[in-house]
């Protein structure tokens, strides 16, 4: 297996993992080929303005720097996208598929080295970033397999008239991902686009920008035309100058509540029925403090790294608020570091569970976005039920319970976009993901996407005489 990608005496011969990036004496890596990527081919930011510098979370290195993209950068890849839908709409659903096959055949292909790339970039566990790696590409298979069967609907009229619909491409979609799961939301966003006929231009989060341009590269390389799938990288400037350009037809966003409304679906409200409480209580810890924390490349760790320092200070400051407004430290909420000395310098804390929760708590009303529990009792049905839904977000919930009836019942009840019984965060692409209230508009994966990457056209068809009042 590759070692690390940063620490250029533990992998010399890791130059082919990514194009452009090369090792230096210091154990940083340079990036000699931009990260920004429009009509088939990396490409330099013609904006005059500092490079951000991106840290690999596992050991706090420099990893590369960023070139964010301006006005001129973000309208030359549009047109690069135009120019491109121009070719692909016009294509076949099987003809589109076939591209896309490719391209699936080719990430899995080079599942392990994107995986190894998603860890380095992002500091999850290579574990989890070989499922993501999987999704994005089992997300691609899906609508290729969907492409050849976007069909209308033939409605007979009167006298032998008739009409049709047809479902069209909308045009240039503009897809803005976040750093949580940096592969896969470019893959989930792309695909039903390009299934549908349109083209993309794409802004990956700026701390987590690399994988994205090797799926760009990839959907070059099975044969998608010239400026199909576009990357263009950038902070909210960017992405603000890509909502406002005149040829987008669509804006597919993840991301933050400044910028839209926070999308995680990780569980970290947990009611829990008083009588057994003490019981889930002692599991849950004991558990919590099993996993294997260190270097995310490794086998046997279960959780890397925070995504960047500021993040993680941010997420130990809900702790600190937590303990002062009553909640009980039952484990874990402090930095951690591995024993390995090259990885002192990384975004590491103990996975933290939190007991003596209560509704109005800090903890419990807003999105950590971090390793942290927070634990509630409750006694009835209707209580937590009233209790659950009393948030403005609405994104996912969960029941766990032996009773079917009672899950079921619960489960109508419950105000989140995408609900489980007996499992929690799974997202086969088959099947829609999406939240109620402010935790987003619209769906991701399964066949309703079509719908939102599509517009239908009526076309009414007179075969006799037309009446006139005139």
């Amino acid at each position: 297996m590759l070692q690390r990608l940063a620490l250029s005496l533990r992998r010399p011969h890791a130059a082919p993992l990514a194009p452009g990036l090369r090792f230096v004496s210091s154990g940083s890596v340079n990036v000699t080929v931009p990260l920004n990527f429009w009509a088939g081919k990396r490409r330099t930011s013609q904006h005059k303005c500092n490079k951000e510098i991106v840290y690999e979370p596992a050991t706090g290195r420099v990893l590369c720097h960023l070139e964010p993209c301006g006005a001129l950068d973000v309208d030359q890849a549009m047109k690069a996208a135009k120019s491109a839908f121009g070719h692909w709409s016009k294509m076949s659903g099987m003809e589109r598929a076939r591209i896309m096959i490719e391209a699936a055949h080719i990430i899995e292909s080079r599942r392990e080295e994107i995986a190894e790339m998603e860890v380095v970039n992002n500091g999850k566990s290579i574990t989890e970033a070989r499922l993501d790696v999987d999704s994005g590409r089992l997300c691609i298979e899906y609508y290729a397999g969907l492409a050849s069967t976007l069909a209308g609907q033939h409605v007979q009229l009167p006298g032998g008239s008739f009409a049709y619909t047809r479902r069209e491409p909308l045009g240039v979609c503009v897809g803005i991902g976040a750093w949580n799961y940096p592969f896969q939301i470019a893959a989930w966003k792309s695909a039903p686009a390009l299934a549908c006929g349109n083209s993309m231009v794409f802004k990956p989060s700026p701390v987590t920008p690399v994988t994205a341009v090797m799926l760009a590269e990839i959907y070059a390389k099975a044969g998608a035309p010239e400026g199909l799938f576009n990357v263009v990288q950038g902070s909210q400037d960017t992405g603000s100058l890509l909502c406002h350009h005149p040829d987008v037809a669509k804006v597919s966003f993840t991301g933050s509540v400044p910028t839209g409304k926070k999308v995680c679906s990780n569980g970290t409200r947990v009611f829990v029925q008083k009588d057994i409480l003490p019981e889930f209580v002692e599991e849950v810890v004991k558990r919590t403090q099993a996993i294997e924390i260190g270097d995310p490349l490794l086998e046997s760790t279960r959780m890397g790294a925070l995504v960047s320092k500021p993040h993680l200070e941010k997420v130990l400051s809900f702790v600190d608020q937590a303990k002062k407004e009553g909640a009980t430290v039952l484990c874990g909420g402090e930095l951690f570091t591995p024993s390995d000395p090259k990885l002192k310098g990384g975004y590491y804390m103990t996975p933290c569970v939190l007991g003596d929760c209560t509704d109005d708590m800090t903890c419990v009303k807003e999105e950590i976005f971090g390793p942290v529990m927070s634990v509630l009792s409750f006694e009835t049905e209707e209580e937590v039920l009233y209790r659950a839904n009393n948030t403005t977000m609405g994104l996912a919930a969960g029941v766990f319970t032996r009773d079917v009836r009672r899950a079921h019942r619960v489960v109508e009840n419950l105000k989140a976009g995408s609900c489980f019984i007996n499992n929690y965060n799974i997202t086969p692409v088959e099947v829609p993901f999406g939240g109620f209230k402010m935790s987003g508009i619209g769906r991701e994966n399964g066949q309703v996407t079509i719908e939102h990457y599509s517009q239908l056209k009526t076309v009414f068809v007179e075969m006799g005489d037309v009446d006139s009042l005139f």
